[in-house]
């Protein structure tokens, strides 16, 4: 039990809980996740932390079809740079290891984004706190369980 389900249970938020079998080579964990599951890659995202230059860190959800747009994620967050944060910074912040990132039961309140190209699905999937761990919701529950706001974050 992960403290993004236990979040989810807590508030009562209807979701689904998909794994596969986590392969240690693979390159990049979102595309695994679509590929292992069978899912629309449009609708896997991927959580990522950055540091704004005011100090702040941020995350951003995009989809795993899409890179982080780093401009556009310190303009939606009312700075003028971002960059992505070290790993060891995402982990301590969130309390999760990296590939297993989720937007939701993080131990810090980080100001969170979310790409708009969710508010077109019915469901997007996200990591669910460890890796080979994608929960399903609906994106509404996502925005307010994270107090997230849409904004134009992915670039091809």
């Amino acid at each position: 039990m992960t403290p993004a389900i236990k979040a989810l249970e807590r508030d009562g938020v209807p979701f689904e809980l998909l794994s596969y079998e986590h392969d240690p080579r693979a390159p990049a964990y979102g595309e695994e996740a679509a590929n292992a599951l069978d899912l629309d890659p449009r609708s896997v995202f991927k959580t990522l932390i950055a540091r704004l230059d005011d100090g702040r860190l941020a995350v951003g959800i995009v989809p795993v079809t899409g890179q982080l747009d780093l401009k556009a994620l310190a303009k939606a967050a009312d700075a003028r740079r971002a960059s992505m944060a070290e790993a060891a910074e995402a982990e301590r912040a969130t309390g999760y290891v990296l590939g297993g990132i989720s937007p939701l039961g993080q131990k810090k309140r980080l100001a969170t984004f979310l790409d708009a190209s969710a508010k077109d699905l019915d469901r997007l999937h996200v990591s669910g706190g460890r890796r080979g761990l994608e929960i399903a919701l609906a994106p509404a529950d996502l925005i307010r369980l994270c107090q997230a706001r849409l904004a134009p974050l992915a670039r091809p």
